[in-house]
């Protein structure tokens, strides 16, 4: 396989995942501010922290006309130089995939192009300012129908792989950051009404859609150690960082087998088995451990495993592309 083919689509599937989850972060956030009567500072600040855009968001926006939950998503929802707000999202997205035409199937196509191209709407922005409920679950569904229309439309090969693997590694990230954050920013609170309490951490579910699983998993009171410990190590739910990362290794190993020689990604399958080995629930019993230092070295260790992937698989697969062209 082409490397600069397994590269875009390595990135069609982080962006798509970037933009839903993005748009599920704002749902739920805006839904908490109802809800939980926090100040804005402490429903729409962690917002920014989980997608690292805090100070870009300082620097750049200055208006006082809006109030901080206002300003906050519309960067995040339009900031055409905030790459992880949706409006680039989706564009990063569907630049991808014109650029591998040739690999994603017509249907998955149009549907990423229909969701740019809708993006740039008057319609969209009017549901945006009309139905700001409405304007996120419509953008999380078009995602969600894409990345199923990859699974159904598309031969489960190479190109596939490597698109899941792009979601499969996002969305550890984005699964961790948000986790960090607000797990952090809610245990800070001072004690209150269980009620709040409980509403909170089931927020925190909701922004990684898990507020399901997590009931049919876990009877009795919700607590940040029964949240936490679901979405770091529940095996058989779709997002937990557990799940993503044995996921993700399993792909890795079927690029590079055990013995084998002479192919690329030695080096990135041995990191995602070490990392995988380390999230295990004992990693949480050591004397001093924490819930936070255990998510900033999977954060850590995901991107050392992302550079790792591009230096063996797409730039080594380059040079094997030269070398058997000048051959």
């Amino acid at each position: 396989m082409i490397a600069r083919v397994a590269e875009l689509c390595f990135w069609l599937g982080r962006y798509l995942e970037r933009a839903e989850s993005t748009a599920r972060v704002l749902q739920v956030t805006g839904t908490l501010a109802l809800d939980a009567g926090l100040p804005p500072d402490q429903c729409w600040r962690p917002v920014l922290a989980v997608f690292g855009e805090l100070t870009r968001f300082s620097e750049q926006v200055h208006s006082a006309d809006e109030d901080e939950g206002e300003r906050v998503q519309r960067f995040m929802s339009w900031g055409e130089d905030n790459f992880s707000s949706i409006q680039a999202s989706v564009a990063a997205a569907r630049e991808n995939a014109r650029a591998i035409r040739e690999v994603v199937s017509i249907e998955c196509w149009e549907a990423i192009n229909e969701l740019y191209l809708w993006m740039r709407s008057d319609e969209a922005k009017e549901e945006y300012l009309r139905h700001r409920y409405g304007f996120y679950r419509s953008i999380r569904r078009s995602v969600q129908l894409v990345l199923g229309l990859f699974r159904s439309t598309m031969l489960h090969d190479a190109p596939l792989d490597f698109i899941w693997l792009g979601v499969l590694l996002e969305r550890v990230g984005q699964t961790a950051r948000v986790l960090d954050v607000h797990h952090h920013a809610f245990s800070q609170l001072p004690n209150g009404h269980q009620v709040v309490e409980t509403s909170l951490w089931l927020s925190l579910l909701r922004a990684c859609s898990g507020f399901e699983p997590f009931m049919k998993r876990n009877q009795g009171r919700v607590t940040g150690t029964a949240v936490a410990s679901f979405l770091l190590f529940e095996r058989e739910f779709p997002r937990s960082l557990a799940y993503c990362l044995k996921s993700a290794h399993r792909y890795l190993v079927e690029f590079h087998p055990p013995g084998t020689q002479g192919l690329p990604g030695a080096e990135t399958v041995a990191h995602s088995a070490r990392l995988l080995e380390k999230l295990q629930p004992a990693a949480l019993t050591a004397p001093g451990a924490t819930v936070h230092e255990l998510l900033t070295q999977v954060v850590e260790e995901t991107g050392t495993l992302c550079n790792l992937m591009a230096a063996e698989f797409f730039g080594a697969a380059r040079a094997l592309g030269s070398q058997s062209q000048a051959q």
